[in-house]
């Protein structure tokens, strides 16, 4: 019986991969005593050592803080993180001030930033036309890749004295009696580096929910129809199905807004003062590493702010582990659900 075209095509290709696996063609990719292709296993030992430096370079840094961090360990124990005293003359240091300026102007920013966000999402993904949700998801995502120190001028010589002469005054006119706006309108504060934050922060989130929300199957949106649901009903079930995402997301960016340092550096004010007034002057972590650093003259005081840094770094990494865990598994669960 004379062979087709096909069992011919077939014959061929046998003829090629080998009836092991291995290839004539190709000895050198040859299947190796694993049972996996040499050339795949070489690829795959390649990816895993870039995978292996990345891992090393955090567990480097990781280590270096900590050993350049146990002079101010040894003396101060956890009273350096209780403590707010921060005298460079006498080398008494306590993180406590640095640690509540980076919590509260993130904590604000992130009250701010959270509902703009969500509703921006929402119009991104479920009211927007296409003619206008490209360019505008473009946009959001432009404003996230803007450098900080353009955000920092900006706060500068434009938000500052405006916060200055118009906002707080008005603020502390009519909302005065409340412990936020109590206090002289120095411009640079606690709110001005709020708003930076908020500014910084919004389109990472944005961006990350509108993602979520997305990823939702159409057939949720098309059985809430289906069953008479009207177009916000149907928003509050892309809401329910996306929570998980958008809390990952909120966690995003309270990591950028906590890991923030020029921007916030520039129009904080940079005292280390406990306030909760956010007309007052303030200090972060990140800030107070960039502007004492060089100015560092005892091996205490380094080692003060190393431990800083160490805090930062484990507060950050933390927060951005716990938010990718939470995007992922929610992305995840709605490429199953589609397939």
């Amino acid at each position: 019986m004379p062979f087709s075209k096909k069992d011919h095509r077939n014959e061929k290709l046998q003829q090629v991969d080998g009836s092991k696996g291995s290839s004539p063609a190709f000895p050198f990719f040859r299947t190796g005593a694993s049972g996996k292709n040499i050339g795949d296993l070489i690829f795959e030992n390649i990816t895993r050592f870039f995978a292996f430096i990345l891992l090393s370079l955090v567990l480097i840094m990781l280590f270096e803080m900590l050993r350049k961090s146990i002079p101010s360990i040894d003396k101060f124990g956890w009273g350096f993180i209780t403590s707010q005293e921060w005298d460079p003359v006498h080398d008494n240091f306590g993180a406590l001030p640095f640690i509540f300026g980076t919590l509260y102007s993130s904590l604000i920013a992130l009250i701010i930033a959270l509902p703009l966000s969500v509703g921006i999402a929402i119009f991104l993904s479920e009211f927007a036309p296409k003619w206008l949700e490209q360019p505008m998801s473009l946009l959001v995502e432009l404003l996230a890749a803007i450098p900080s120190i353009v955000y920092g001028l900006f706060g500068i010589f434009v938000m500052t004295p405006w916060l200055r002469k118009v906002v707080e005054p008005f603020l502390g006119d009519h909302l005065g009696f409340i412990f936020l706006f109590k206090g002289p309108p120095y411009g640079l504060g606690m709110l001005a580096a709020a708003l930076i934050l908020t500014i910084m922060i919004l389109p990472i989130i944005t961006s990350i929910s509108r993602d979520i929300m997305k990823s939702i199957p159409e057939t949720q949106r098309e059985a809430a129809f289906a069953l008479g649901a009207t177009k916000w009903e149907v928003v509050k079930v892309v809401l329910t199905g996306a929570k998980s995402g958008i809390l990952g997301a909120t966690l995003l960016g309270l990591g950028r807004a906590v890991g923030e340092t020029m921007a916030v550096t520039m129009v904080i004010g940079n005292r280390p003062d406990i306030s909760f007034s956010l007309f007052d002057p303030g200090h972060t972590m990140a800030s107070v590493l960039a502007n004492e650093f060089t100015e560092a003259t005892s091996d205490l005081y380094v080692s003060s702010l190393i431990e800083i840094a160490l805090l930062l770094f484990v507060m950050t990494m933390i927060l951005n582990a716990i938010a990718r865990l939470i995007v992922w598994s929610v992305t995840k669960k709605y490429n199953r659900a589609e397939l």
